[in-house]
């Protein structure tokens, strides 16, 4: 009989919200006329119930619904689909967090670094964490690598390939991952540092688990799926095999359109921190407020909360914010996010100026003067 609960937030006055709080407590449970909805166990304790309803703000109220965590039938596909299901398809419900139980918690391992995993790994106890990212898409793989070796060389902790990285005809899966993982190595051996690659297993289902255990031969210290592409269950799974066990960096492509309407979809707390965390990822890539996207530093602010708010076991994973960032808006970061964090700077280190090393160490001692 144990239950989780989920924070709505809905459209409307109080007399339509609260219908629609109805409505999501029968949609996302049994999805069957109410009056049919036969009693005992299942009207009693399978649909979903109304725990809080109260205003917030103008045309909008929040609905507390507690469910029964034997719906979620153990399965993290089945969980979100109780969250956000067939309401997904209504517009004025917006996904604000989620508060699971102590059972469905224990049914899932969550990240297995964390940010103390991700800070024993690169070995940087204290200051935030330097990332970068490979690109543009159209190098050969060789250039690439000697993109990653300069990272490596001029103190970046952690240098990713870019999203759009896969296994293109000019970059090979295969030939990309052997090279940049033997670069950074290269550097490693030479600067005594520990910075890591971490390749792109974003891929085809069927493809996802062996790219991600070739990486792991052939030297990639961490692996960046993007989950709004590939399933968030794929991340689980991904995160949970003993024989990856490799720190993954969760990346927002196709994810954008759950949280930009203020009043549908998910909000960043929820799908960039909790829901992130409960598919294993160590990391979670957003765009930073003032860059080239639309987040505001509210909600950046919100994805730091979700990466560490008490969930159980969960360990608390980094905010790696990019998107834009600049040389320009280090001290601000720094002001706005403390040390716990991961700045991801890609085209800002090479209009910083012509040589792309000094840069990478500008942005280091800049970082580590603030910090």
């Amino acid at each position: 009989m144990e239950r989780f609960r989920v924070t709505y937030r809905i459209t409307g006055n109080e007399e339509e919200a609260y219908a629609r709080a109805e409505d999501i407590c029968l949609e996302q449970t049994v999805e069957f006329p109410l009056e049919l909805v036969p009693a005992g166990l299942i009207r009693d304790h399978l649909v979903g119930k109304i725990a809080a309803f109260s205003p917030d703000g103008p045309g909008f109220y929040q609905a507390v619904i507690e469910y029964a965590a034997s719906a979620a039938a153990g399965e993290l596909t089945q969980l979100f689909n109780v969250i956000f299901g067939n309401i997904s398809i209504k517009p004025g419900i917006r996904v604000q967090a989620v508060h699971l139980s102590e059972s469905l918690l224990d049914g899932f391992k969550g990240p297995r670094f964390g940010r103390e995993g991700l800070r024993r790994l690169v070995e940087v106890p204290r200051r935030p964490l330097l990332f970068s990212a490979l690109k543009p898409m159209g190098l050969s793989s060789r250039q690439l690598a000697d993109l990653a070796y300069l990272f490596a060389l001029s103190g970046i902790d952690i240098i990713k390939d870019d999203h759009g990285l896969t296994n293109q005809v000019y970059a090979p899966f295969e030939e990309r991952i052997s090279l940049c993982a033997e670069a950074v190595d290269r550097a490693n051996r030479e600067t005594g540092q520990h910075s890591v690659y971490v390749a792109n297993v974003t891929a085809p289902h069927d493809k996802i688990i062996s790219r991600a255990r070739f990486a792991k031969e052939h030297g990639s210290g961490g692996l960046l799926l993007a989950p709004g592409l590939a399933g968030f269950d794929a991340m689980r799974r991904v995160a949970e095999d003993d024989s990856i066990a490799l720190p993954i960096f969760s990346h927002p492509a196709f994810l954008g359109s759950y949280v930009l309407d203020p009043a549908s979809g998910i909000s960043h707390y929820a799908l960039f921190g909790q829901l992130t965390r409960l598919a294993g990822g160590d990391g979670t890539i957003y765009p930073n407020f003032g860059g080239r996207f639309s987040f505001s530093r509210e909600e950046c602010q919100s994805i730091v909360q979700g990466a560490a708010v008490p969930m159980g076991h969960l360990k608390p994973i980094f905010p790696c914010p990019g998107g834009g960032m600049s040389m320009e808006n280090i001290p601000e970061m720094i002001e706005v996010y403390g040390r716990e964090v991961v700045f991801l700077m890609g085209g800002g280190l090479f209009k910083h100026g012509p040589d792309l090393v000094e840069n990478c160490r500008y942005f280091r001692s800049l970082v580590e003067g603030l910090a």
